[in-house]
């Protein structure tokens, strides 16, 4: 098999390797698709400590062969799951960590690690009907969580990105409103501790940037006893916050993040199930696709951001 490895920051090289067959409990899987993951590019820019290094963890694949002990699972299934080192023709996979991808729903819509990520996020984040919700950040996560965020009947989604056409994308999802950041306006923002009882500020607001300034806004626009819940994956440095106003407004902060493997797993599979009824499909946020000896061209991408980029795949 062929796989791409990092070698030096910004810098990966395709290697052969003869591949064992899948032993007790494991599968092995062709790779169709991997995408390529924002919590990826700092490490990709900055380097790693210990050289080769190997990423993609966003998978979906054809089972190849399996090994004893494998129940559920046939040559031929398509499959997603948690398994890494997916930059490569092929991979090995524990059973517990592979899923089925249903009949009709095609690769790109079918990524299961981000998938998994997204609706624990929404399951993890209390929106009530008709509340008013805010997503800072429209990358491929932000637009994602909008899909999920619309099935919990908000009265309405204010959508904030510094990009045209991420702020156009959200509102062909059905965004109502959409904004610059420095267009926000002013009855979004909850600051004075005067005014906690205004009305000002939004119900639920989701950062999902991954940045200081994201976060920084994300956090004046919730309502007091409203909830912040960060998704963004923040990385490259210390993050400050205005603990003062956050404690003043009374919010509860939800890290939306979760790192059990049953957790993600059934909630990768309730997303697959939700893909395959046609409730969302993160499908068509995937802009960019390149080989396996175009990962760095890749990482490239999702750092420069080109026009009309949301999401970028690696299609071995």
């Amino acid at each position: 098999m062929r796989y791409s490895q990092l070698v030096a920051p910004r810098q990966s090289a395709v290697v052969d390797e003869v591949v064992r067959e899948p032993g007790e409990s494991e599968v092995l899987i062709r790779i169709g698709t991997c995408g390529v993951c924002a919590s990826e590019l700092h490490p990709w820019m900055d380097g790693v400590s210990n050289y080769p290094y190997r990423f993609g963890h966003e998978p979906v694949g054809v089972v190849e062969s399996i090994g004893p002990g494998v129940n559920g699972l046939a040559e031929g299934d398509r499959v997603t799951g948690l398994f890494q080192k997916a930059f490569s023709d092929l991979c090995i996979a524990r059973k517990e960590e592979v899923l089925r991808v249903p009949d009709g729903v095609p690769d790109e819509s079918a990524l299961g690690e981000p998938l998994a990520c997204l609706v624990n996020a929404q399951r993890r984040t209390p929106v009530q009907l008709a509340d008013r919700v805010a997503l800072v950040g429209l990358g491929y996560m932000g637009l994602g969580l909008l899909q999920l965020m619309k099935l919990r009947g908000p009265s309405k989604i204010v959508a904030i990105d510094i990009r045209d056409e991420a702020r156009a994308k959200a509102t062909e999802l059905g965004a109502d409103e959409v904004y610059h950041p420095s267009d926000v306006p002013e009855e979004y923002f909850l600051t004075e501790f005067q005014d906690w009882d205004s009305g000002r500020g939004l119900d639920v607001v989701v950062e999902a940037s991954g940045s200081q300034s994201g976060l920084t806004l994300a956090g004046k626009l919730v309502r007091a006893h409203g909830v912040l819940s960060i998704l963004g994956y923040h990385q490259g440095g210390d993050r400050q916050v205005d603990v003062q106003m956050w404690n003043w407004k009374a919010i509860d902060v939800v890290n939306a993040h979760v790192r059990r493997v049953e957790d993600l797993m059934e909630s990768m599979r309730i997303g697959l199930a939700l893909e395959e009824k046609g409730l969302i499909d993160l499908g068509i946020l995937v802009t960019h696709r390149f080989g396996l000896d175009e990962v760095d061209q890749a990482y490239a991408a999702l750092r420069d951001k080109p026009e009309g980029f949301i999401k970028a795949v690696v299609r071995p």
